[in-house]
């Protein structure tokens, strides 16, 4: 059985974070939501999570600096920024800090939830991808090693 997506959902805003909440939910996806960056950046040290939504504006930080430091807790983690203060120099600030997706509030659902399942399915195929040249170097090295040992024995 296919591991459901988690998603974190990072917003000052508790009506955006109920409504994101449960539009998520009803696609069968598992749900966090936290108000501040600090509470991200904790719940994204203990857990997994597939994709962050992250506001651009958030009390305890912008959201842009949030997209750099969970950046170092959960590298793989598709990130998509959420505004209601659309502006070229945010969309750079947040495409060149990590940023997967951006959109502006209000959201259009279908666009989200396309989005949503373009990024999962490019994160799927990069771990299909990374597990594959894993198993190509353990491969190669196992037969490397034999090889060493059959020459060892050989002398």
């Amino acid at each position: 059985m296919k591991q459901r997506a988690r998603m974190l959902i990072v917003d000052d805003d508790a009506s955006i974070r109920k409504t994101l909440a449960r539009i998520l939910e009803k696609q069968g996806y598992l749900v966090e939501a936290v108000e501040k960056g600090k509470q991200a950046i904790e719940a994204t040290s203990q857990r997994f999570f597939n994709v962050a939504f992250i506001d651009i504006r958030l009390p305890d930080m912008d959201g842009t600096e949030l997209l750099e430091r969970m950046r170092e807790t959960e590298p793989k983690m598709v990130k998509i920024i959420l505004t209601g203060y659309p502006s070229l120099k945010n969309a750079i600030d947040a495409v060149n800090k990590g940023a997967d997706g951006y959109l502006m509030k209000p959201f259009d659902v279908g666009k989200l939830l396309a989005m949503v399942k373009q990024q999962l399915e490019k994160q799927e195929e990069s771990m299909r991808f990374s597990e594959k040249k894993v198993t190509t170097y353990i491969e190669t090295r196992v037969k490397q090693i034999e090889l060493q040992e059959g020459k060892k024995r050989a002398c």
